[in-house]
């Protein structure tokens, strides 16, 4: 399983508009963040994305993604679903599901209606079939199970990604990719779900709190309780550099006694690998 980060900004993305701070004009091309986004590509060519916002369009072509089989959605909010349109050449030859809870797709549906009715030929629409879902989806290979979260007082949704491998057939539990982006609090029920990943890509949005998303301490905390192996903070503000992120979470293992751990800020166009069984 190859996973690349197709963003990993907060919702303003990172240069904000008219700011002219330190970051923002960061020549390090890793503190140029997109809006959250994740790539995830299977070992038979299954290819599946984790939100598209606003930037889907130039994700997609940085990342050369030339098919989908799916869409998994964390919320509704624009910065991770306003991009939806842009799937309309990858919907082409068949329609792509697109999942996510109840609110989410009720909320698609409402803010893409042009999508659902017959409308004049000409400029094209996504083919798309809204689901909402409570429990895993298998992609092929792939296997995703949703993971609830608070974003503040919202009830979304992260994911957990699996690689089947017919040469093993059930046992053992593959290793797993986590994604938690947009996470103020895991409920209690969610922790076993989570289990003890091989990767973790989560929420960290900066050093002070912050009402509805974990701030990087909070993150990190989180990550020691789940156990994974490799942990990445996403949906990152402009108060940090990466660099500086990835001293912060040097800092925080050395004093935690975590070397075995990886902990680093995630960047735009980060590729990583999990094998079916590590």
């Amino acid at each position: 399983m190859k996973i690349t980060v197709l963003g990993s900004g907060t919702s303003h993305g990172i240069p904000v508009i008219g700011c002219h701070c330190r970051v923002c004009a960061s020549d390090d091309s890793r503190d140029k963040r997109l809006r959250a986004s994740l790539y995830i590509e299977g070992e038979s060519g299954e290819a599946v994305v984790i939100d598209t916002g606003p930037d889907f369009r130039l994700q997609a072509l940085q990342a050369g993604i030339e098919k989908l089989d799916a869409i998994f959605l964390t919320h509704d909010h624009a910065d991770h679903l306003h991009g939806l349109d842009d799937v309309r050449t990858l919907s082409q030859n068949k329609p792509l599901p697109v999942y996510g809870n109840d609110k989410t797709i009720a909320e698609l549906r409402e803010r893409f209606s042009y999508i659902f009715k017959e409308t004049q030929q000409g400029g094209g629409k996504p083919r798309i079939i809204p689901q909402a879902l409570s429990g895993p989806i298998q992609i092929g290979g792939l296997s995703l199970s949703p993971l609830p979260v608070l974003h503040g007082t919202l009830e979304i949704l992260g994911w957990k990604v699996q690689q089947a491998s017919a040469g093993h057939g059930r046992a053992p539990d593959p290793p797993a990719l986590v994604y938690l982006t947009d996470t103020s609090a895991i409920p209690e029920g969610t922790w076993p779900l989570i289990g003890q990943p091989e990767i973790l890509i989560i929420d960290g949005l900066r050093l002070r709190p912050h009402v509805t998303h974990f701030s990087i301490p909070e993150a990190l905390d989180a990550a020691v309780k789940t156990g994974a192996r490799r942990t990445y903070l996403t949906h990152i503000c402009h108060d940090l550099s990466h660099a500086e992120i990835e001293e912060y979470c040097c800092s925080y293992r050395k004093e935690h006694h975590l070397e075995a751990m990886v902990m680093e800020p995630a960047y735009d166009g980060l590729q990583m690998e999990i094998g079916p069984y590590t």
